[in-house]
């Protein structure tokens, strides 16, 4: 089994980090292999619908978004972690999962994801909230923790003397590695995943 968790923030071993590491060990812990994929700090650009990756396999931006949909298919689940920037997720991560998540709900269903959110203050809730509507558009399992995701500080050592905000993220990282192997278990007795019927799109324009 095998999560990787993605680093949307420019600041590589910043709060955003913190958390994931946290997120991290505990996975590794519970016997999961990982692996923390960051963005970087160059601009990532956002998806123009243009749907050539549907037909080439890829995006004609050869960056990042590449390099992680190679790694999707042998990938059991996924942690989005970002910072707060005006009570959003940054907008790298923003970017980057237009693009990743675009016509791609097949190359996700049922891996199981999360989100985490690392904030000075406030904001958090609401990043979260429009991180995750990427998994439940995408027919993935959402992966919950004690409390909501999220970590508080303004720099690294700050989140870790947030015990709670810590402690969340191990619990996160339990109940992830818990249902990847109940999944696991699951599929060797011979209990098969969900059949999706064919999408039906209702166009409400008439």
């Amino acid at each position: 089994m095998k999560v990787i968790l993605v680093n949307g923030s420019p600041h590589q071993n910043g709060c955003t980090y913190t958390a994931l590491k946290e997120v991290e060990g505990a996975l590794n812990r519970n016997g999961v292999e990982t692996e923390i994929f960051w963005l970087g700090s160059k601009p990532i650009a956002g998806c123009i619908g243009c749907g050539s990756c549907l037909k080439n396999g890829q995006c004609f931006v050869d960056d990042k978004v590449n390099e992680f949909l190679a790694k999707v298919p042998s990938t059991d689940g996924f942690v989005f972690g970002t910072p707060v920037h005006f009570a959003a997720s940054s907008g790298m991560l923003s970017s980057f999962m237009d693009r990743v998540f675009y016509g791609r709900r097949n190359l996700f269903s049922n891996k199981v994801a999360t989100a985490i959110a690392s904030c000075r203050r406030g904001g958090a809730t609401a990043t979260l909230d429009e991180v995750n509507k990427y998994f439940g558009i995408s027919n993935m399992p959402i992966v919950s923790s004690q409390y909501w995701n999220m970590v508080h500080g303004s720099k690294p050592e700050d989140v870790l003397k947030d015990e709670e905000g810590m402690q969340t993220m191990r619990t996160l990282g339990n109940n992830m590695a818990w249902l990847l192997k109940c999944i696991e278990v699951g599929k060797k007795t011979g209990i098969e995943l969900p059949k999706n019927e064919k999408i039906v799109s209702t166009n409400f324009i008439r």
